[in-house]
């Protein structure tokens, strides 16, 4: 099974730019990735077979479970009471557990809800970019992608604002890769404090209702046939860390992809009527989510001439997806004016990501206000001294220094 050549997909290297890797990997339509302890996965890298296995949700599942028997279930051990606390959201669910709970929180990401949000939105990237324009200088991640997107969704639930630290802190430990006991133990422990501070929240929210989303899915729950309770914790959880994490990486990478293209970011500062297609452009040329979340085959599936067994695991690379040459003319040059762009940074299927209009919105605020307020924006740090944060499916900066001229206005 093992594929004839190994790729390094680990360390510094691939972190700050896997792209050449995946264009490596596209010339076979998979590739096995052992793991040391026994097993592996499949990853899938072309944007066509990628495509098909998003739009599959039939034959490729989120929920391990689903793929075996009703005997195999029943031998196996049961489920922490942690892990199901936070792993019961849309993610990791399958018709008809998905619909229910997709339709549920949809109403609150409609275009319409977005649309509304649009003043607020500008008012919090204006005043974040007051805070720090007379000093020159900022770390663009620190001061300014990430407390945007978490005001947003903590007012959106109905969170205190002045706790986005700790939320930002759980959201991490929620997305990082558990290696070990030790690590497990450390992962359980910011977990349960997650879970106890959304359970006081929730008590207040039932004592005292508000016009929040908290409320709402609170008072899903209390209908008893919609929302069950480690379902409540689950979708709350996912809301935050997906709510943000993922737009605090696409206005940093975004930034950074744009200053590295001079042309590109001079033409949209001369034309800022191309910010809609500069934002697809930038979720497909370095976009936050690198890959999507595991899938499991239900049953043996071809593709590309090699079949996937029933039960084993297979992650497909949006990231390696939008660089596909065989989609994309020119994959790796940023093209700010790119037409007929299907880039899979959203995914696709029923899956498809549901605060895909609020990210957009985000991003395309934050952009705007950036070059108007600060035309003259560069990199303060050697583009090679820069840190990556990869902690998949997400991609993104640890911080992104950045300096203007404070008289350029």
């Amino acid at each position: 099974m093992a594929h004839p050549q190994e790729f390094e997909l680990f360390g510094p290297d691939f972190e700050a730019n896997p792209y050449p890797t995946y264009a490596a990997m596209q010339q076979a339509p998979l590739y096995w990735q052992a793991w040391p302890n026994g097993g592996g996965v499949w990853i899938v890298t072309r944007y066509e077979d990628v495509a098909a296995i998003l739009r599959d949700h039939k034959r490729f599942v989120k929920n391990y479970r689903n793929t075996l028997t009703p005997e195999q279930r029943a031998e196996m051990a049961p489920v922490p009471e942690i892990i199901q606390m936070i792993d019961n959201h849309l993610l990791s669910h399958d018709p008809p557990d998905h619909t229910r709970l997709r339709n549920l929180v949809g109403k609150a990401f409609t275009s319409r809800m977005v649309n509304q949000m649009q003043p607020r939105i500008e008012a919090i990237a204006g005043q974040l970019l007051d805070q720090v324009e007379p000093q020159g200088h900022m770390d663009l991640i620190e001061d300014y992608a990430f407390p945007l997107p978490i005001i947003v969704i903590a007012e959106l639930l109905g969170l205190p604002v002045e706790d986005r630290r700790r939320l930002r802190e759980w959201s991490k430990a929620f997305i990082a890769p558990v290696h070990d006991e030790a690590e497990y133990q450390v992962f359980k422990a910011k977990m349960l404090d997650f879970t106890d501070y959304l359970r006081m929240l929730f008590k207040e929210r039932r004592q005292e209702p508000r016009q929040d989303l908290i409320t709402a899915l609170v008072q899903a729950e209390e209908a008893g046939d919609k929302l069950s309770e480690a379902e409540l914790f689950s979708m709350v959880i996912l809301l935050i860390v997906a709510g943000h994490e993922t737009t605090v990486n696409l206005i940093g990478t975004g930034v950074l992809s744009l200053l590295r293209q001079p042309d590109q970011l001079e033409r949209l500062k001369e034309a800022p009527s191309l910010i809609d297609g500069a934002i697809e452009e930038l979720l497909r040329y370095d976009g936050p989510v690198e890959t999507s979340t595991p899938r499991w085959a239900v049953e043996d599936v071809e593709i590309g001439g090699q079949l996937i067994r029933r039960g084993q695991q297979v992650e497909v690379v949006l990231a390696a997806a939008n660089r596909d040459p065989a989609q994309f003319a020119q994959p790796d040059r940023l093209d700010i004016t790119r037409q007929d762009n299907r880039h899979l940074g959203f995914g696709l299927g029923i899956h498809y990501c549901l605060g895909a209009p609020l990210a957009r919105m985000e991003g395309k605020i934050a952009l705007t206000k950036l070059l108007q307020r600060l035309p003259k924006l560069r990199l303060a740090a050697p583009v090679e001294t820069l840190q990556w944060l990869r902690l998949p499916p997400v991609r993104g900066l640890r911080s992104l220094p950045v300096r203007w001229d404070t008289s350029a206005r």
